[in-house]
């Protein structure tokens, strides 16, 4: 897996605030340098967690240069039933696949050093009746199968 950061010690949060979220994004967070030795691919793992319905939030982590071009979007599923020990990373078609949205809850950090901005956030399954499925950005209409 590559580093989600530019730096080993990780960028400073930017107009940081406590969030009801924050155990996620902490979470998340304590578990990234351990993800980062080890170095594994997790897609298909991430697959399996999301078809499991083990996971229950996920973490979308976007990166850019400072006012500058986007870099990447990356997405990671929590894989232990909402604990937060253990994260896969999957694409963006998966996480549309199993019906998750993106919540009002973010983070952003920065790295003066590497002029790098990162934001956080946390994107959970739709609590709505899948036989009720609507219409929305994540799901147009031409792609929902009666």
């Amino acid at each position: 897996m590559t580093a989600v950061f530019c730096c080993p010690s990780g960028p400073k949060p930017y107009r940081p605030q406590i969030l009801s979220h924050e155990p996620k994004f902490e979470a998340f967070l304590r578990w990234m340098p351990a993800a980062q030795e080890a170095s594994t691919d997790g897609t298909t793992e991430g697959k399996r967690i999301l078809s499991d319905d083990s996971s229950t939030y996920a973490i979308q982590v976007v990166r850019q240069v400072n006012y500058g071009p986007l870099e990447s979007k990356r997405y990671f599923v929590s894989g232990d039933g909402g604990r937060g020990t253990n994260f896969c990373e999957i694409t963006e078609g998966d996480l549309i696949e199993a019906n998750f949205e993106k919540l009002n809850a973010y983070k952003n950090f920065k790295c003066d050093s590497h002029n790098k901005f990162f934001e956080f956030n946390i994107y959970q399954k739709n609590p709505v009746n899948k036989h009720h499925w609507r219409a929305n950005i994540a799901r147009p209409a031409g792609d929902i199968d009666i």
